[in-house]
């Protein structure tokens, strides 16, 4: 039995929410690691789809009350909790008025992207680490899960590579063909900087978009695999592209928890 300890950061889960396989991902792979003996913790965003009274959702005041900054302005963070049903694992809900209590996720009724999904990205990250400072739980492994996650890899190793919480921590970085063509505005590398980061660390994400987030994720995390087996014709291409890094596809089969049980065992060494 191994007790190490792992943070999984995703846009969803079930049963709270689902629009994409990472739900499922994150609803499978945390349980199957707590049954081999590891300690686990879950950090979601709570979008406004989440039902709070239907599933019980909970402020966490002694963790809420931390201003996150993007870009030029500060926003409260507001943490909240809930159980899985049947489950013996909690999930942690990073929260805040302005960028999760619209009824969709990344795109309105018209189908249009958010175009602060990028702010929202950033705020999300950010709150999922200092949560975790507020929790004073040190994570061995952060296991990101798609492009809303992406800049974990790159805050870990720079503004917070000092930080007792996370000195001895690794990354995982799990890549979903959850592609959009959205293109954000000249000033999101402005908006992702914190201290320790200058412009020639953010050179993947000069393309400002779908692929730029899933290459800073790619260039800074300890180990990286992708979650789809089946891809479209654009996730190929990028894939192709990042074929001088290594990345890793771990099949969905009978030896999937095993697989990633290893991975983890072998990143802290």
């Amino acid at each position: 039995m191994s007790n190490l300890r792992i943070l999984y950061v995703a846009s969803e889960i079930n049963p709270f929410l689902k629009t994409t396989e990472v739900a499922d991902f994150v609803r499978r792979l945390p349980q199957a690691m707590q049954e081999r003996g590891m300690e686990i913790r879950i950090l979601v965003p709570r979008f406004g789809l989440i039902n709070e009274r239907k599933n019980r959702l909970h402020e966490v005041v002694r963790l809420s009350g931390i201003n996150i900054s993007v870009g030029d302005e500060e926003k409260p963070l507001i943490i909240k909790v809930a159980s899985i049903p049947n489950a013996k694992l909690q999930v942690y809900f990073i929260d805040n008025e302005d960028y999760f209590h619209r009824k969709s996720v990344f795109f309105d009724k018209e189908d249009n992207f958010y175009e602060d999904n990028d702010e929202r990205a950033i705020f999300f990250c950010k709150g999922v680490l200092e949560t975790v400072k507020k929790l004073g739980w040190s994570p061995d492994i952060i296991h990101c899960n798609d492009w809303m996650t992406s800049l974990i890899p790159l805050y870990v190793k720079t503004t917070y590579k000092n930080d007792p919480i996370f000195k001895e921590s690794k990354t995982v970085f799990t890549i979903y063909d959850n592609n959009f063509s959205h293109k954000f505005g000249a000033d999101l590398l402005e908006k992702v900087k914190m201290i320790d980061i200058d412009d020639s660390m953010l050179g993947p994400l000069k393309t400002a978009d779908y692929e730029g987030f899933v290459k800073m994720g790619v260039e800074y995390a300890d180990a990286v695999n992708i979650a789809n087996q089946e891809t479209t014709e654009s996730f190929k291409k990028l894939m192709n592209e990042l074929a001088d890094k290594r990345i890793d596809t771990i099949e969905k089969d009978e030896n999937f928890e095993d697989s990633y049980f290893n991975l983890y065992n072998e990143l802290v060494g």
